[in-house]
């Protein structure tokens, strides 16, 4: 089976084209178009390229689309026209994401009428999050228009579920998280219990046991949790009308502010890239270091969080670009945890850029790991085990 990934962004498309024979997954091509205007014509010209490499578009079997946020519905789904109406009924929640994805579904139902296309929101991973982690305490009626924590990164948090779970030799465990979204959770007499950190140009934290989440720092809409690049992730509700009297801002512009000027971008003024930060702190710009050590603080505070709901911890891992290149990062999110059975080795911190390992000290109780991010991966193997039970 020929599975291709549409990646859609406001102006760019990325693909990659798996074969999944037996389920495994290896890439076939792979390629992306930045300054897109019209993503008919880009998937045209994915497709074509695709061809040239490959072999027949009429050979793809399936289409998977990383879905963030519907309106009254998740999971791994047909994109029907139910997920249509969900993305179209959350546009405004997630401007950047949903309309984009919309549209591309509809133009993958014009130009490859043969492929099933499947939607797996990003909100899929945390279907099982107890109703109290997930309820904002407002009134009714702003519960039922959908006002709740949903959380982001899922594939992501999938992935290191999954993988967490081999490294640490728990096949029982990685074997519930790839059923998951067929069968849901099931019962495991002994628990793993995981922090997986998401730190990248958008970042988030989640708490795993047994593979299924038990909450996350992302909440209603992608600008909560962690300060984001640019998003001012958390903020007090309180600071809204305030901000509009004070500075005499109206709602629009303060929505601009906080989702285009906010994060490590508002917090440095240097710019929303980590390098860039990072060698502006290096060279003494105090407000640069500032904006790294308020990353490793909300990390820090938003990991430890999830020690009471798992009721311990057995590892905690770091994914993404910045988690996956930051040794100095981890080093500061792992700082003075020793009481606690996790000790970081600094060699292995320092050696570990961009790869697999562990990087925990041979004496550490609680394991460290990096495992790089592979959403791709996560969304082929979904759309191959919907597409092979239906």
């Amino acid at each position: 089976m020929r599975v291709l990934i549409a990646n859609l962004g406001s102006t760019s498309f990325k693909y990659r084209l798996f074969d999944m024979t037996a389920g495994a997954g290896s890439v076939l091509a792979k390629g992306g178009f930045e300054r897109v205007t019209d993503h008919g014509d880009a998937i045209e010209e994915a497709l074509g390229e695709i061809e040239r490499e490959v072999g027949s578009r009429d050979e793809i079997d399936a289409v998977g689309f990383k879905t963030v946020l519907g309106r009254n519905l998740s999971g791994c789904v047909e994109a029907d026209e139910a997920v249509l109406a969900a993305l179209e009924g959350f546009a405004e929640v997630a401007p950047a994401h949903n309309p984009p994805y919309a549209a591309g579904i509809r133009q993958f139902a014009r130009i490859l009428p043969q492929a099933r296309r499947i939607a797996l929101f990003e909100t899929a991973f945390y279907q099982w999050v107890p109703e109290a982690a997930s309820r904002y305490a407002v009134p009714e009626a702003w519960h039922e228009a959908g006002i709740r924590r949903y959380g982001f990164h899922g594939a992501s948090h999938k992935f290191v579920a999954e993988r967490s779970a081999e490294l640490l030799g728990r096949e029982d465990v990685a074997e519930c998280v790839r059923g998951l979204y067929q069968r849901g959770p099931v019962d495991i007499d002994r628990p793993l219990r995981v922090v997986s950190c998401h730190l990248g140009g958008s970042s988030s934290v989640t708490g795993i046991r047994n593979g299924v989440a038990v909450g996350t720092s992302m909440g209603f809409s992608p600008q909560s949790g962690l300060p984001q690049n640019n998003r001012v992730g958390d903020l007090d509700s309180g600071a809204i009308p305030y901000a509009a009297k004070a500075l005499g801002l109206d709602l629009p512009e303060i929505e601009r502010q906080l989702t285009k000027e906010s994060g490590l971008l508002g917090v440095s003024g240097v710019g929303n890239d980590l390098r860039d930060i990072r060698d502006a702190a290096e060279k003494g710009d105090a407000r640069a270091r500032l904006a790294l050590d308020l990353l490793i603080h909300e990390t820090r505070r938003w990991a430890s969080s999830f020690l009471f709901p798992l009721g311990g911890l057995d590892a905690i891992v770091f994914t993404a670009g910045i988690g996956e290149n930051g040794p100095a990062l981890r080093a500061g999110v792992c700082e003075g945890l020793e009481e606690f059975g996790l000790r970081l080795d600094p060699d292995k911190n320092r050696a570990c850029l961009g790869s697999e390992a562990e990087i925990s000290a041979a004496d550490s109780r609680v394991k460290v790991l990096v495992i790089p991010a592979n959403e791709e991966l996560v969304l082929a193997r979904e759309v191959f085990r919907k597409v092979s039970n239906n």
